[in-house]
């Protein structure tokens, strides 16, 4: 999953590209309204985390209002230490998905993200099913029928992916914009490598990972 998280005081901002990192998150960092568009113009993120008063020609409600009237749809979580009711509704009525008063704990964060990440897909719980093959998002584990399977941290995020765009093709550019990070330095066979070693650990269950000859891969 790929996040873009904005915020212009560079300490905070570190610190939360780090901690997402270590949960397995691709992220990337603006630390001003400026920025922010151009990156959000040119890749597709999975979730945004953005503060409220950063610098720049917009700030975070000015963002999030350019990005909805360009009918960007990706889910947006709104930072502020503005905390009063007129606040968290004109937050939420300028296309903010969910709204967070500063300060904060990381693991409310990463809850709050997590249930932005659902909503897209309509996935309930910490859970994603498909078949008899289980993801739980929360103890990063993949089971099938009640069987943990023994993954690797990077094999789980590219499932998990794969998952969540269950029905969709996905090209081999999406999912190492999204699952990998540029300083992986990662090659298109990179891909075909790590979607050979979750067939063979799905067992019978691989063939839910098809190659879409030309375009990519789907699961169904």
């Amino acid at each position: 999953m790929r996040l873009l998280v904005i915020e212009d005081e560079i300490k905070l901002a570190n610190s939360l590209q780090r901690g997402l990192a270590a949960e397995g998150y691709v992220v990337d960092v603006a630390y001003d309204g400026d920025q922010a568009d151009v990156l959000a113009s040119s890749a597709e993120y999975d979730t945004i985390v953005v503060d409220w008063m950063i610098p720049g020609k917009y700030d975070g409600l000015g963002l999030i209002k350019k990005w909805r009237a360009a009918d960007n749809q990706a889910p947006i979580l709104l930072l502020t230490a503005r905390g009063t009711i007129g606040d968290k509704v004109g937050g939420l009525d300028s296309g903010a998905d969910d709204y967070l008063s500063k300060p904060f704990s990381f693991d409310e964060l990463l809850a709050r993200i997590r249930a932005l990440l659902r909503r897209p897909r309509g996935h309930s719980g910490n859970d994603i099913k498909i078949g008899n093959l289980k993801l739980d998002v929360i103890s990063k584990t993949v089971s099938i029928e009640g069987n943990n399977l023994h993954i690797t941290a990077k094999e789980f995020q590219l499932l998990e992916y794969l998952m969540r765009h269950a029905g969709e093709v996905l090209s081999k550019e999406r999912l190492l914009s999204h699952v990998w990070t540029d300083e992986d330095r990662v090659q298109h066979n990179t891909v075909e490598t790590f979607i050979a070693h979750l067939r063979k650990k799905l067992g019978k269950n691989g063939n839910l990972i098809e190659t879409v000859r030309g375009y990519g891969y789907i699961v169904r």
